[in-house]
């Protein structure tokens, strides 16, 4: 009786009471990419992964105000940091900006190769890769073991970081800046190494996409543009480190800059640049993507990240 009653129970909403046993958490995230229209231009964020930074030790200023802006915007040290690159697609030329990490700061970074597969391309379609400043974070994942990651591509960097970064004294200090010295040899024995002279009034990497100097992070840092049908984004790299931080307070530095008197006002121009014209910045480490817009906010910026879109 009670095998033929059980159907009916059911069809009329009565419980069943078995105990069920909860599936494992899965962990991981989807692929690292995000896209969307600049003009006639598509722009991919390509996340390289996380790492886990002190910037209470890292920022200087004193720690409790570190810590005091973190907890601010529900956050704390160490600060789980982005880094991103950049992938635009002119309709012409393919362009990265940046190359993340590869194996140089351990396995939670190293992804943009596999994340710029995940997007649709293929490493062998870059045409040229344009590198914010020399640290390993940024020009790592250009190659491997000395064998270029992008065979096709051009590696273009200001005079000033390669002459620094290449010159035999740095490249002795230890393993990092010896792979990144392989890497670039890589580039440079098959004349694919092209630095540039920094220029106030830009230059050209390819058209819709220039190089302007923004030096004090390092001795060549720079900043690039992407310019298309009246839109533009610019790719800050390390021009700043710490948004909960650095776009209230933008004269506050990071112990990783060469020069700190330049860093500061290289900052403060961008930032007030992007305020005033309302363009999208693309920055290494602000959560990704890492794209979005300033507003002013008293003596600093408040943050405006890119509203997410499927349809991009």
């Amino acid at each position: 009786m009670l095998k033929r009653l059980l159907p009916a129970a059911l069809a009329l909403g009565f419980s069943v009471t078995t105990a069920l046993a909860a599936g494992p958490q899965l962990k991981g995230q989807a692929p690292g990419w995000y896209r969307l229209q600049l003009g006639d231009f598509e722009i991919t964020a390509l996340n390289d992964g996380t790492l886990d930074l002190p910037v209470d030790k890292l920022l200087q200023q004193p720690a409790p105000n570190t810590v005091k802006a973190l907890q601010h915007a529900y956050l704390g040290v160490p600060l789980e940091t982005s880094v991103n690159a950049y992938l635009i697609n002119t309709g012409s030329k393919i362009v990265l900006v940046d190359t993340g990490a590869s194996g140089l700061f351990g396995p939670t970074l190293g992804r943009v190769l596999a994340n710029l597969k995940a997007s649709g391309y293929t490493p062998d379609q870059v045409d040229e890769i344009v590198i914010t400043h020399m640290h390993g974070d940024h020009i790592g994942g250009t190659g491997a073991d000395g064998k270029a990651n992008f065979p096709n591509a051009t590696l273009r960097v200001d005079k000033r970081d390669a002459d620094f970064w290449l010159a035999p004294e740095q490249v002795a200090k230890g393993d990092g800046a010896k792979a990144i010295a392989a890497n670039v040899k890589a580039y440079a024995d098959a004349g694919r190494f092209k630095p540039f002279e920094g220029s106030a009034a830009g230059v050209e990497i390819v058209p819709g996409v220039k190089a302007y100097p923004a030096y004090g992070h390092t001795p060549g840092h720079s900043n690039y543009v992407a310019e298309s049908k009246g839109q533009k984004m610019m790719f800050w790299g390390d021009l700043m480190h710490v948004a909960a931080v650095q776009f209230p307070e933008p004269a506050v530095t990071m112990s990783f800059d060469s020069d700190p008197k330049a860093a500061a006002p290289a900052r403060e121009k961008a930032y007030a640049a992007a305020a005033k014209d309302g363009y999208y910045v693309a920055v290494t480490h602000v959560s990704f993507p890492g794209i979005g817009k300033l507003r002013v906010d008293g003596k600093g910026y408040d943050w405006l990240p890119v509203n997410y879109s499927a349809n991009r």
